[in-house]
């Protein structure tokens, strides 16, 4: 069971720019294994952080919500990328994917709708929820699982870019 203390740090995007920045950010500390999840309402910005994340790691194809295809995999400049959405599946059925390849694997995952396969997550991840303020402005909710996501929102936050 997860620790209701833990710390939860904030970014403000006020354009697509600022959301891409905050991918190219969290880029700079990825390793190999890491776990990305995304929640927040339809529209929210989920599928446009993916992108601009997806061009931080250098993800040169076109990168759109996997909904239908539920996984897509890249590759990018150093560490492969996989994309998941989980809109349209339930838990069992994500069981069945052998999503833990990919969570203990050699590439980056980034989970979108994560909440709904949250007993399925592992416990170490970077939680990501958007909340939308107004037709532009989003803030991104960070909350680091474990390490080596509490470094990187604390060393973020260090540089200024998180609240």
């Amino acid at each position: 069971m997860r620790s209701l203390t833990q710390s939860t740090f904030t970014y403000v995007s006020r354009h697509e720019e600022d959301t891409d920045q905050l991918g190219k950010w969290l880029a700079a500390y990825l390793l190999p294994g890491a776990v990305l999840t995304l929640d927040g309402d339809l529209g929210a910005g989920k599928t446009r952080f993916s992108q601009g994340f997806a061009r931080a790691i250098g993800i040169r194809d076109t990168v759109n919500s996997p909904t239908f295809t539920i996984i897509k995999e890249y590759e990018g400049d150093g560490l492969p990328f996989y994309h998941m959405d989980m809109y349209r599946i339930s838990q069992e059925e994500a069981d069945e994917l052998g999503l833990e390849d990919y969570f203990y694997g050699a590439g980056v995952t980034l989970i979108e709708w994560s909440s709904l396969i949250e007993d399925l997550l592992p416990p170490d991840r970077l939680t990501i929820t958007i909340t939308q303020q107004g037709d532009q402005t989003r803030v991104f909710h960070l909350t680091p699982h474990g390490e080596p996501y509490q470094s990187w929102c604390v060393q973020m936050k260090e540089n200024g870019h998180l609240q």
